[in-house]
């Protein structure tokens, strides 16, 4: 008698848990993401060559707790700068000192971008 070999069906991978799994992380990855568009500051490079810089001085430092404009203590640095400006195109220099935040400088940019003056520097 010829003993026939015991066959074993081939059991099929079940494809619901990988479903599961699947939409869980669609789940999480729609959640975690961030809609919307993202605020972007337009920042203006140099071309390498040096651009003159001409009239008063137009310094604002940013610090934790306040701006100065050339030195004096301000709330409104748009007020302090106007007597100083002889027109949009007018140089404004900005720098943040002792620990200031990126809040703070971006802030005072956007005070300043507002006040129809776009040429800002940054300095280190």
């Amino acid at each position: 008698m010829l003993e026939l070999a015991h066959q074993t069906r081939r059991r099929r991978i079940g494809l619901t848990p990988m479903i599961d799994v699947v939409f869980l992380l669609l789940v999480f990855f729609m959640l975690a993401a961030r809609f919307g568009v993202t605020d972007a500051i337009p920042v203006t490079l140099s071309s390498g060559a040096a651009q003159s810089y001409d009239g008063p001085p137009r310094l604002v430092t940013v610090l934790p707790n306040g701006l100065r404009v050339n030195g004096i203590d301000t709330t409104d640095p748009v007020q302090a700068l106007t007597p100083l400006m002889g027109s949009d195109k007018d140089i404004i220099i900005l720098r943040a000192r002792d620990g200031a935040s990126v809040q703070a400088l971006l802030d005072a940019m956007g005070q300043l971008r507002a006040a129809g003056w776009p040429n800002l520097v940054v300095l280190e």
